[in-house]
């Protein structure tokens, strides 16, 4: 029985190690996206919750943008004594000619915290682009300008952007970066590659004002946690198409500890679970990895399940390289890959027993619908 389990384990490793290789060979960018004749007026929406590491350079990154367009930028927050909006406030005195609102509005819409707060940021928005981004994204300069020109492409409704991690916050961010440049990203451009996916990735969304007034604003998704894959689709409803920009922006990591670390990737591998759970226990074969260790374990380390293992993490190796040379930007170790590896496997596991999240301190239930529920 051992020498059975050990094979099926083994096999299924294999399998996944020619995944890995096939995201490796087939994660690209995508071709460059034309320069505009005319750039549409833009406002970018950044929802505040205290001041997460580097805030200020991520805030300063959307002052910076080099864009040919008119651009309003508008901060939110639920309280005036928000860290975060004071950080806000400081930039904007610091770019005198930017076109700035700052709003404090504790009013709530539902569950989902960040969608109460963009909403009631909308009033101020007047651009005919609105851009979504997390206050823990960095931007390089060029950013709006690529995400206004991949909306003009003719049929597209809604962009968003590649995903680079970066440790903000010591040994702890470093893995969460790792999770995101070396795990997620690979599969979410294996996905595109293949024609498996449409992904939206939330960070840093595009779209223009009068498809999301068409879709019901953000009112529409203010009790989900997967509020940018229920965007997307919505979008999509319409006729519209959702492209993935061929960019990278940053996520500052900021888990400061195994349960921060732990909490929120378990929200994130939740959100997976809950919008396609075939799709999400296909994800298995991702982890070739874990998978060949265990069954080289049971197996009693034999030549053959030591070779499978030497093949997953030359595999994996594969991927880190790619991806950093892809996203110029390096988001930790391979000596930490197997330790990353291991502990994504964990949490693929747990997410099947698991109902409840904890997001930025509330505690919520979430349902088989994906709508989330106040503890």
């Amino acid at each position: 029985m051992p020498t059975a389990i050990a094979t099926i384990f083994l096999g299924i490793a294999l399998l996944g190690v020619a995944i890995t290789l096939a995201s490796a060979l087939l994660a690209r960018r995508g071709a460059p996206l034309p320069i505009l004749a005319t750039w549409p007026s833009v406002t970018i929406l950044k929802p505040l919750h205290g001041a997460d590491p580097a805030l200020a350079d991520n805030l300063e990154s959307v002052f910076a943008q080099a864009y040919a367009g008119p651009v309003q930028i508008v901060f939110g927050a639920r309280e005036a004594t928000d860290s975060g909006m004071a950080i806000a406030r400081q930039l904007a005195g610091a770019h005198p000619g930017a076109d700035v609102a700052c709003i404090v509005d504790a009013s709530r819409w539902g569950a989902n915290n960040k969608l109460s707060n963009l909403i009631n940021m909308m009033p101020a928005a007047h651009g005919e682009v609105i851009i979504v981004a997390d206050s823990d994204t960095r931007w390089a300069p060029d950013t709006v300008g690529q995400l206004v020109a991949a909306l003009a492409v003719p049929g597209t409704g809604l962009a968003s952007c590649l995903i680079a991690g970066q440790a903000g916050a010591g040994f702890w961010s470093r893995l969460a970066a790792m999770d995101l440049s070396y795990r997620y990203m690979p599969a979410v451009l294996l996905g595109i590659a293949l024609g498996l996916a449409r992904p939206v990735l939330g960070p840093t969304v595009a779209l223009r004002h009068d498809t999301l007034a068409a879709i019901g604003g953000f009112g529409a998704f203010v009790d989900m946690l997967a509020d940018d894959y229920e965007i997307g689709r919505a979008v999509r409803r319409t006729g519209l198409r959702t492209i993935v920009a061929p960019l990278f922006v940053t996520h500052i990591c900021d888990d400061r500890s195994f349960a921060a670390l732990w909490g929120h990737e378990l929200r994130w591998s939740i959100t997976v679970f809950r919008i396609d759970p075939l799709g999400y226990v296909g994800s298995l074969l991702l982890h070739g990895l874990s998978l060949s260790l265990i069954g080289a374990l049971i197996a009693g380390f034999t030549p053959p399940a030591i070779g499978i293992v030497v093949a997953a993490i030359g595999a994996r190796a594969l991927v880190k390289a790619r991806m950093d040379r892809m996203a110029g930007n390096r988001a930790g170790s391979l000596a930490l890959l197997p330790l990353r590896d291991l502990l994504s496997f964990a949490l693929f596991c747990a997410t099947f027993f698991v109902d409840n999240v904890n997001w930025r301190g509330t505690k919520f239930r979430v349902t088989r619908d994906g709508k989330l529920h106040s503890q």
